[in-house]
């Protein structure tokens, strides 16, 4: 199954990488004179439309008459993400429960890679997909991050646990400063979604709740601010000045 990344950025990234671009759908009358070199290196086909037909496939994205059909995004195994962590490093894995936004999952790529996050879990039913509005908001983590579509999430942490993971979920009820652990044990960071917040028993599988200190009129952040917070903070605790 084929998806799509549009916008130049994405897909001169994509193109240069040496990756596979299957096709290339351009706005009728483009000149681009180094997406074109870049098209011819890569030896990929053309289809030049108007830019009806280019809004119909991006749905609603802002495409700067560029899109690209490249394979299905890879998710990974369990199994998979955690072989990939170097020997010695200290790990740190995301997992989001209940997130909806694709919006939310490419910022939260993005910030995993720049802090060097090992991977990220995601439920398989009911949430987010990796898409093309998940590549664009990424800017190229969605190739960098391993994903791991989890059946359960709470069998998932189980594992992980059993493997030395400390699972620490954001939550305002009961919970203590973000900024109090150590995070100095490999380390499960769980995000909910904005409206949710993590699911029951997600959260009963945590074994510290952190909370970010709220002292304005808004009682919550955008769920991918709040992981960029709190990815920064377990990236400064782990690696002090």
């Amino acid at each position: 199954m084929a998806q799509y990344i549009y916008g130049k950025n994405m897909v001169m990234q994509r193109l240069s990488s040496g990756k596979a671009v299957r096709k290339l759908f351009l706005l009728e009358g483009m000149k681009d004179q180094n997406l074109m070199q870049a098209a011819r290196k890569a030896h990929c086909d053309i289809e030049w439309l108007n830019r009806k037909k280019l809004d119909a496939m991006a749905e609603g994205g802002r495409h700067q008459g560029i899109i690209a059909e490249v394979e299905e995004y890879r998710t990974y195994t369990l199994d998979e993400i955690l072989e990939r962590i170097p020997y010695g490093k200290l790990p740190l894995l995301v997992m989001l429960d209940q997130l909806e936004d694709p919006h939310n999952l490419g910022a939260i790529l993005r910030t995993c890679d720049a802090v060097g996050a090992d991977g990220v879990i995601i439920k398989k039913n009911n949430s987010v997909k990796l898409g093309p509005t998940v590549a664009k908001v990424s800017t190229g983590a969605i190739e960098t991050i391993p994903v791991h579509e989890a059946v359960n999430l709470t069998q998932t942490l189980e594992i992980l646990k059993e493997k030395g993971y400390w699972v620490y979920g954001t939550d305002a009820r009961h919970a203590v400063d973000y900024r109090a652990p150590k995070y100095d044990t490999p380390v499960v960071l769980v995000i909910g979604s904005e409206g949710k917040g993590i699911s029951r028993l997600v959260l009963e599988h945590c074994d510290q709740k952190i909370m970010l200190p709220m002292h304005g009129s808004v009682t919550s952040l955008n769920a991918s601010v709040a992981t960029a917070i709190c990815l920064y903070e377990i990236l400064s605790k782990r690696n002090p000045l």
